[in-house]
Order: C-alpha cells, then structure tokens, then sequence
C-alpha cells in the first residue's frame, strides 16, 4: 500500500510551487522537467471545412479543430473537455486545434447548468462529458462510414487507430484528412449511442498521466491573451468612479479639474457612477482621482455593517422559534434531539471575502449602433449578451462576446458589472472600442463578495453516543434571489448555492437543513466553493466535538458514520494513511476533514502548530486523498488540490471583508489579508478514482476540507479549544484560548 500511494502522491513544497504552473509538470528538484506530451494547441478558428456537427470540423490536412464550450479561468477546462471528444473519436491529440466557442448557448449551452454558458459549480466536465464523448463517437462513425464509401466495403469490416481509418483484411487505409478532403456527409448522419462509446481499458487519453494543459505552453512563454491583453485599432481607455457605497449614484458632478487632463476625450455621467474615457489609462485614472461628486444617500446598504449583523444572523440561528425555508429533512430531527441524553448545540460563522483575482475586473467593447462585439475574461457569455443587449437596447442575438482566458474567476467573473461599463462607454463613442480596467482598490471595494453567513447546528446523542438527530440552521442572505430570481422563486425561497454542503453522508437517522434568508440590500455572490466551504467548515468541526465527547478518535467516527460508503472510506483511510495519522508530533498536531461535495470524494489532513502569545496558526503540511469517480488527468487533479488547499488555507486564516455602514474597509492587499508563499504549507495529493464512477466536478473539491482540517487540528493541540469563526485571525485565536 505505502508503494501504491507514493506511485499515486505527488508533493509540493513553497519551493516547487514556484515551478509549477497549472498541469506543467516540472519536478520537485530544479531544472528537471517532467516528460509531458501537450499535444493539442490553442487556435483561433477552426480548420477545414468537413463539419459533421457544430463541435468538430476536419481539414484536408488532417487537423481537428474541437470547440471547447466551457472558459479557461486556470482549470485546465480547455484541455479536459476537448480531450474526452478526441477520445472517443479516436483522434490523434498532436493533430487537435482547440477552439473557444462563440458565444451561442443554444448549440454550446452547459446542459447540466441551466443550458446556458457558464462556467463554475464545478459544473463543467459534469455537464458537459456525456454530450462530448457522444459527439466524438458521432463523428467517428460518420467518418467510418465515408471510407466504407471511399473504400468500397461494408462499414462493419472497418476500424480505427489514431486519426486513421483501417480496413484490416486488405491492409488498406485512410488518413482522417483523406476521408474529409473527398467524403461527403452521409444522409441521415448517424447517431451514436452509449453502446458506442469506447469501454475504459481502450482509453488512450482518458487516465494518462503525460498529457500536459494546452494553455499552460502559452502562458509561460506569454503568448496568450487574458482579457486586460486586448488591443485593438483605435482603442480607447476607461474608467469609472462608483458611489462609497452601493446602489447610491451621482447628483452632482463637477469635472472641471478632471477635463483639463491631457488625453481625456470624455466623461459620461452613469446611473450608478461617472466615466473617464481618455487615449491612455494614465489619463483616465487621473481625471477619476480629480472628479468631485456628490453622491446620493439613499440606499439601504447604508445601515449594513457587517460585525452588527453577524451577531444578528447567530441570534436568529439560535431562536428556534423562527422558521426558515426547508433545503433537506430525514425524519423528525428536532424530536431525536428532545429526547436525546445529551445534545451538542454550536455556532459556526463565516465573515465575507473577496474574490481578489490576479486579473482584475476589465472588459473591451465596442458598439456599432444597434450592434455589439466584446471581448472580456468572462465566466459567463450567455449573461454577458443579455445584459449588453439591455445597456444598449438591443437584443442578445446582436451581441458577440469573444471570451479571452480569465486570470481567475472563482465566480467573480459571471457577474456583469465590469461588461456593463465597458458596454456603457463605448456605447458614448460609437464605433471606436473602449477597454475599462478596474483598479485593485475598485476591485476589492465593489467585489461581489461571498455570503456573510452564521450557522446553528444541534446534534442529539443516545446514551452511546450514537447520533439520533442533526438539526442544521443556515442564516445568510440570498445568491439567486439577486442572479436568478426565476430559479430562487420556483425553489420557494431556497438557495440552493448558499446551502450547498449541508446535505452529507453520514448515516445519520434524522437530518434537517433550514434557510433562513437575510435580506439586507448588499449585492453577495458566487465564491470558490461557496456554500461548501462553510458548511463543511461547521459539519466537519462538530463531527470531531462529537468524537471528543464520545472520547472517541475522530478518524475512527468518520469511519463509524461512512460504513456504508465505499468511496469516503477509501479517501479517508488513504490520507490517514499518507500523514501517519497514529504517529505522535512534537508541538504540533493533526487535524482531518472530509466532503463528498461536487460529485467527488476529498479527504484532508492538516498539520499545525500555534504560537500561544501571538495566536497565529503555521499549517505546516497538508496531505490530500481525492476520489474524482473517473481521473480524467490526474495530473491536473493533483494541480486543482493544490490550488484548492492554497486558497482554502489563505481563506480560513487570513481573508476578511470588513463593512461599515455599507463602506468596504479593505481596498488593496494591503489591507486584503491574502496567504503569502512563505506562509503557504506543503502539499501532498494522491488521486485515488474509483473506476465506473460519475466523473465529479473537481475545481472546487480541493478547498471544502482545508479550514476544518485546520480548525481541528487546533483542537488537538490545544485540548478542545474550538475555532468556530472564520477567518481564525490571532485575535480570534487568543480569544479562544482565553476563554
């Protein structure tokens, strides 16, 4: 066993993290390079002209172009989907050209998302896998069946090999580029089914280990394009000041001083601010910093303050009297916890963090009357046109959005504002198009943050300790009612993303999961992981609080209340495994937590220790098992964990919106708390799929463990003191230890 997980492990420390890059691969000791086959290449448009389907076309040549229908924000998506189509159509991976998709839901729509295009919820291999690998094996028998044609036998006499078609009685055989230079299109086109799709032990690409991300050659060598890269002819710059707080607007503007710059063609009074547009960003962020508005003080955001209503969510979790929107019930769970010999009752609460992406908010635009082209680092093309088609008072259908790569997203970027400005601007100078680059300061004051959220867990026990009944109550404002209020309504006032994460595993007789919405004005949004991260936080901690009060290990807990669940005792026994969990430390301790979010399986342990004086907590090392279902690269598995357990890490110690009567406090990273290199842990990942299974979404897998692994790390070292607020600034810490 101790072979098989250092075959399937892989290590990253704060040195090699330096050299790693997404799925490149470049080893631990420096200089040497793991031996990766990229293969496929990034192209503009696609190649040829044999088009058996709206996905794939064929040149002469023999090159495929594939369409990749989800965006590239670092999640290698790119490489994963089109690789599941050269799959099945048994295409060689060195002849693939990638191609975004433009922006046409109703053939390129995610169809386990809304079918629409939006990438996120980890969504995207998950919704996309059995459309694509069906369109491979399509165009597969349509290619078939032109060499039959061409060949002159039966179409059952014929097989493939990469990128040929092979008749194997007389020895000959046909290049793809061959059959697509001469066949023609057969009427009616065959449809492939899942009886001809290829079984897992005849995957070439599928599971390999040596096929690198396609992005990654690119963006080392720094070719490729991210949205705030776009240069165009006779681009213009802009720049929009927006009120201190949300939803106030400008009612007088005095841009006298910001005029006289040098460079500055126009300003542009907006409902909801005022636009620079000038000949150089210098320009227009200099007229921005000389504007002088008046802002209006209506808005009801004015009386937000984020610690005041934080202690407001914890006090409507507590009172049992308030109802709120059913998300789960099995059984009577408050009946168990009546009768239960004891009952364990906590609060869990999370403060707001900002997305804070490398790249910051930007978009070009440019409007032609009633017509609209954009190019912009969006999550979300579908939204992009609609709200385009709504500033200019057009329809989507007159919109063409070209989605560059996105420099993180996290979900950030499926909002509109940044579209909408550019849209706005560039719809004041017609014909010449306008890029809008929000500053770092803009970009932290007006994120769209992760829900400010409390939540109140009650657990019976039996006199064994056994649980009876788990009673779980989620106060936070709402995502949907904002970005769906269709979809919000329809589920009776349940937010689905908010909650996400409280439905678990673990045989628990009675389980009950309660919303209680909190409308308070501020505009929240979608964040890594979501609801996930912070309801695994509360979940996974009371888990070990119930293991501490059945003086039990809580490893062995976990194992106890997943005895029916293959896959979770699989991840959990092997990261044991991995840290030597049984193994005594010396000033420092292990904590574990576990989710099954996302379709896939993770299993975390995280080594800590705490300065007692300071209160800051060092994560030392972190090992991961994840169960993915089917690994489609597990190289770029092993990458998505890092990232996830980096950013979970930095999230649970040090991110922290503050809001003061609707003013954000943080403006940069100065003030923006991020992790730093020196503090981030080393990492050790091992990817362990179990085959058959669904393919599970993985770019947000890894992160959902990292804080309550920590927090009950914590625990252990200290004797029972519980981190119960995120982030455990020093602090909360020697609060906790104080009290």
């Amino acid at each position: 066993m101790n072979q098989i997980l250092k075959a399937q492990s892989r290590v990253l420390s704060r040195r090699s993290f330096l050299m790693t890059v997404g799925g490149l691969g470049i080893a631990v000791s420096f200089g040497t390079l793991v031996d990766l086959a990229y293969g496929a290449t990034m192209a503009a448009v696609a190649e040829g002209e044999f088009r058996p389907n709206a996905w794939i076309t064929i040149g002469g040549d023999g090159t495929v172009s594939i369409i990749a229908p989800a965006v590239e924000m670092g999640q290698g998506i790119t490489t994963t989907l089109p690789l599941l189509v050269a799959e099945e159509l048994d295409a060689d991976w060195n002849r693939v050209r990638v191609v975004q998709a433009p922006s046409d839901a109703e053939t390129y729509g995610n169809p386990g998302f809304y079918g629409v295009q939006l990438t996120g919820g980890s969504e995207s291999t998950r919704g996309y896998h059995a459309l694509l690998r069906l369109t491979g094996a399509q165009t597969r028998l349509i290619l078939l069946a032109g060499a039959a044609g061409m060949l002159n036998v039966p179409v059952r006499e014929l097989k493939t090999e990469p990128h040929r078609v092979l008749h194997p009685s007389s020895g000959r055989s046909l290049d793809y580029g061959e059959i697509a230079a001469k066949a023609v299109l057969p009427d009616p086109l065959p449809q492939a089914a899942e009886t001809d799709l290829k079984p897992s032990d005849r995957w070439r690409y599928i599971g390999s280990r040596t096929i690198g991300r396609i992005d990654v050659p690119s963006k080392v060598n720094g070719t490729a394009i991210f949205g705030i890269d776009v240069q165009l002819p006779g681009m213009l710059y802009g720049a929009v000041l927006r009120a201190p707080v949300q939803d106030e607007g400008p009612q007088t503007i005095d841009d006298a001083e910001a005029r006289k710059v040098p460079g500055v063609t126009h300003i542009v009074p907006l409902p909801y601010g005022v636009g620079i547009i000038g000949e150089t960003v210098e320009a227009t962020k200099r007229a921005k910093d000389l504007l002088n508005v008046t802002w209006s003080t209506t808005s009801r955001v004015r009386s937000y303050t984020s610690q005041r209503l934080l202690d407001e969510y914890r006090a409507v979790g507590r009172d049992l009297e308030q109802q709120g929107v059913s998300a789960h019930a099995n059984g009577d769970a408050e009946a168990a916890i009546t009768g239960a010999a004891r009952v364990i009752e906590v609060d869990y609460m999370s403060d707001h963090v900002a997305h804070a992406t490398m790249e910051p908010m930007n978009a070009t635009a440019l409007v032609t009357g009633d017509r609209v082209e954009i190019w912009a680092p969006t999550q979300g093309p579908t939204g992009t046109q609609g709200f385009a088609a709504e500033v200019v008072g057009t329809t989507p259908d007159k919109v063409k959005v070209n989605t560059t790569f996105v420099g993180g997203g996290f979900g950030r970027k499926a909002e509109a504002d940044f579209i909408v400005d550019a849209v706005s601007l560039a719809k004041a100078v017609q014909g010449r198009p306008v890029k809008v680059i929000w500053s770092r300061e803009d970009d932290v004051r007006y994120d769209k943050f992760r829900p400010l959220e409390a939540q109140h867990v009650r657990v019976g026990l039996d006199a064994e300790g056994n649980i009876i009944g788990w009673r779980h109550r989620i106060v936070a404002d709402s995502i949907f009612a904002r970005t769906l209020p269709p979809v919000f309504e329809q589920a009776g006032g349940h937010d689905d993303v908010v909650t996400e994460g409280a439905k678990f595993n673990y045989a628990v007789p009675a389980h009950q999961i309660e919303y209680l919405r909190q409308d308070n004005g501020l505009a929240i949004g979608f964040w890594f992981a979501v609801g996930v991260g912070y309801t695994r936080f509360a979940i996974e901690c009371v888990i070990d609080e119930i293991a501490a009060a059945r003086d039990m290990d809580p490893l062995a807990l976990r194992l106890e209340l997943l005895k029916d669940q293959p896959r979770a005792r699989k991840v959990i026994e092997t990261v044991a495994q991995m840290a030597d969990w049984d193994r005594a430390r010396n000033g420092q301790a292990l904590g574990l937590a576990y989710s099954d979010a996302f379709g896939s399986h993770c299993a975390q342990v995280a080594e800590v220790s705490l300065n007692r004086e300071t209160g800051v907590i060092r994560v030392h090392k972190v090992w991961c098992a994840i169960d993915p279902g089917v690994a489609i690269q597990p190289l770029h598995i092993e990458a998505m964990m890092m990232t996830g357990i980096t950013n979970g890490t930095g999230h649970a110690l040090f991110e922290q919106i503050n809001v003061i009567d609707g003013e954000v406090q943080e403006s940069n990273f100065d003030t923006y708390r991020v992790i730093r290199m020196s503090e981030a842990p080393e990492i050790e990942v091992a990817v362990v799929p179990t085959p058959g299974s669904p393919f599970g979404g993985i770019g947000q897998a890894g992160l959902p463990p990292t804080g309550p692994a920590i927090a009950n790390a914590v625990a252990r070292l200290t004797g029972g003191v519980r981190l119960r607020h995120y982030p455990f600034t020093p602090e909360r810490v020697k609060a906790a230890l104080d009290s």
